[in-house]
């Protein structure tokens, strides 16, 4: 009896972190516009909530024990069901905690720009929160294709939400794209996958493991998976990210840092190594194309960064670089590159999402958007340009910002498989990332704004202080990298 309640409680806990969020976006739209107070504190609550609720199922994690929760049965041996592992334990806190700090951004940025449909843009964000654990806690290919969708649709009111011209024809480029790949490709992938093994559950060492497929048939399906998932960002399946800057900061911080991109290059990894497996891939070199093509949008991309004067355009072009480590990581297919790819996901997701903070302050205080306008900025906003200055390090991969652990443990699996391609990408992009960041750096601190005219301060509190915590973050993840470290080397590959 005491088993059995333990168990219920596990289960019941696991589906909470879908619940959750969707209970919360219930409450928020009953608020409405007329309480907003009401609305902004059930999103926060809600918002912590769910990161306890995520914190209970990781200090439970035992690689003894294998938890399912089955919710449906659509067809006999397809479920939509959960399960927790290490990986989806990294992303389910990554997505829950930033949901908390960026709900504290949003509460300033929102209120400060006096933005319309602010109840729908809450409720949204609460059920693309949702959509996004539902991706984390898959327990196969057929669930984690239902949530990634449903984060698709639901994100595609936040990326319109001013409802300009501009925002709806970024909105149709934002679903043609995910939409076209992830219909025309993984679906396709999927059914085709089933139809070979008649499963699609994440295990360890694959579901092709002792298939002996044929090396074209299996490297035609990885292709169909890989740029299948859109929101990878690979190029040339990349146009939507930098289109979707439209939105406001807080849903571009949705965008690159919490939920949808990462759930892009999260699919990819666990696909990889739950799915086809590194052994299998590596005995058919399923995945070579797949670096080549991660190490050309790493440097592509860079190279367009370099060029963006707009402020948001940079950091979009930056994203679709940054994803791309990710990416290449994965692809080496050794357990120290699978390490790198879990730990860059975090520490990308800490430094990006406090540049987008540090954007949105500049754009809040002075409604400037190019980093042409940004001369002596830093001596009006030290806190903003400070925490903008971190973020830049990590990005960089520099001392002592979270950046630099998951390039070292890049770099080891690259010299691990002696892949000296792969170690000057990651030398000549780092250059390239240090030409785009430190610039801005420079001119907001060292730099005089002849021009300037009137004074201002800093961004509401309540912005500062969030860009403030997840720059703080960055920093701590490389003082105190333990329970990172400890969690991601739990995944078996």
């Amino acid at each position: 009896m005491v088993v059995w309640d333990k168990m219920m409680t596990e289960e019941l806990l696991l589906l909470s972190v879908i619940v959750l969020p969707g209970a919360g976006a219930v409450f928020i739209a009953l608020a409405g516009e007329r309480h907003r107070n009401l609305r902004e504190a059930i999103t926060l609550s809600t918002a912590v909530l769910l990161f306890i609720a995520v914190l209970l199922l990781y200090q439970g994690i035992d690689n003894d024990t294998h938890l399912v929760v089955e919710i449906i049965e659509p067809v006999a041996g397809l479920s939509l069901a959960l399960y927790v592992e290490p990986l989806g334990l990294l992303f389910g806190l990554i997505c829950s905690f930033l949901w908390i700090i960026t709900s504290i951004y949003s509460i300033g940025y929102m209120r400060a720009n006096q933005e319309q449909n602010q109840t729908r843009f809450y409720v949204c964000f609460a059920l693309a929160i949702a959509a996004s654990m539902g991706v984390a806690f898959s327990a196969n290919m057929f669930s984690l294709y239902v949530f990634y969708e449903i984060i698709t649709l639901i994100t595609y009111p936040l990326v319109t939400h001013s409802g300009t011209e501009e925002a709806i024809r970024a909105g149709r480029e934002y679903l043609g794209y995910l939409l076209g790949t992830s219909i025309c490709l993984l679906l396709l992938a999927i059914i085709w996958t089933w139809s070979i093994t008649g499963t699609l559950d994440f295990t360890e060492g694959g579901v092709f493991v002792d298939s002996d497929l044929p090396a074209g048939l299996l490297t035609t399906l990885y292709v169909l998976y890989v740029l299948g998932v859109g929101k990878a960002a690979l190029m040339p399946f990349h146009r939507w990210l930098p289109a979707a800057m439209v939105a406001p900061t807080p849903v571009s911080a949705l965008l690159h840092a919490v939920a949808v991109v990462k759930a892009g290059v999260f699919t990819v990894v666990k696909l990889t190594v739950y799915l086809f497996g590194l052994d299998e891939l590596v005995r058919t070199g399923a995945a070579d194309w797949l670096f080549y093509l991660a190490g050309a949008t790493i440097l592509i991309a860079s190279l367009i960064a370099l060029k963006q004067d707009n402020l948001k355009a940079r950091l979009a072009y930056s994203t679709v670089s940054q994803l791309s480590y990710v990416i290449m990581a994965a692809a080496i297919l050794t357990p120290v590159s699978i390490l790198a790819a879990a730990i860059h996901i975090a520490v990308h997701a800490f430094g990006k999402i406090t540049l987008f903070f540090a954007a949105g302050s500049i754009y809040v205080t002075t409604h400037k958007t190019e980093v042409s306008q940004l001369d002596g900025i830093g001596r009006r906003m030290p806190w903003t340009m400070a925490a903008f200055a971190i973020g830049s390090l990590s990005m960089i991969g520099v001392p002592p910002t979270a950046g630099f652990l998951s390039k070292w443990y890049l770099l080891q699996g690259t010299y691990a498989v002696e892949s000296w391609v792969a170690i000057s990408v990651v030398v000549i992009s780092t250059l390239l990332n240090a030409a785009y960041f430190l610039p801005i750096v420079y001119v907001a601190f060292f730099r005089e704004d002849k021009e300037e005219k009137e004074t201002h301060g800093e961004a509401p509190f309540t912005i500062v202080l969030a860009l403030t915590l997840t720059a703080v973050g960055t920093i701590l993840l490389f003082v105190l990298p333990g329970r990172l470290l400890s969690l991601v080397q739990l995944i078996k590959v």
